[in-house]
């Protein structure tokens, strides 16, 4: 008898102690609300929503983004998180020191989504589409100043596998040193699977 009441007491015991765990676990450290943009994405005529946090415990700094789209019972369902795309703050690798670049804005925009970037002197705007609850990468444009009259540009079109490059002098329509290029691209990239360091790649 007394050994069937050690082994309930350790039971519940035990279940108090892996219930704790989860709830630290479970424990959302994403607490910091960096945007929250709201738009029509999957063209049902009510708002979605895209919200960037930040981890203010972790001394990295890491965001995350998160995509809502909402249902036909209007609410809203998370289908995209993402920690990946966006650098964290202060990046292991730079042993405390920030990482020089600001954080991506997100905007909605003829229905796709659109993360704006300001790294290493290249504006860059990467454009997303809605398939199938994915959202997959179909444009890049970049411009860059050299700080005196001229802008090198730089045009991606992954739904036409191609990639063009020039430079124009400010205030002038004329194009120079055009170069052009085909893509091999088999599929297109998706939001939850690419990191920061992918979309530089381009």
């Amino acid at each position: 008898m007394k050994k069937l009441s050690l082994y309930i007491i350790l039971f519940f015991l035990l279940a108090q102690v892996n219930v704790y765990s989860q709830k630290t676990a479970g424990k959302d450290q994403f607490t910091f609300q960096v945007q929250n943009e709201e738009g029509d994405l999957n063209k049902d005529k009510r708002n979605d929503r895209v919200i960037v946090e930040m981890d203010l415990k972790d001394e990295t700094r890491p965001l995350r983004l998160q995509i809502f789209l909402s249902q036909p019972n209007k609410k809203l369902q998370l289908v995209v998180s993402s920690t990946k795309i966006i650098e964290s703050e202060y990046p292991i690798e730079k042993k405390g020191e920030h990482n020089g670049n600001n954080i991506p804005d997100f905007v909605i925009e003829d229905g796709n989504l659109k993360m704006l970037t300001d790294i290493n002197n290249w504006k860059s705007i990467y454009e997303f589409r809605l398939t199938q609850n994915n959202f997959e990468l179909i444009k890049i444009s970049r411009v860059s100043w050299d700080g005196k009259n001229t802008t090198t540009e730089v045009k991606i079109d992954l739904l036409a596998k191609t990639k063009v490059e020039f430079q124009q002098e400010i205030g002038s329509d004329k194009i120079l040193n055009r170069k052009s290029q085909k893509l091999k691209i088999n599929s297109l990239p998706k939001i939850q699977d690419l990191s920061f360091s992918d979309l530089e790649k381009y």
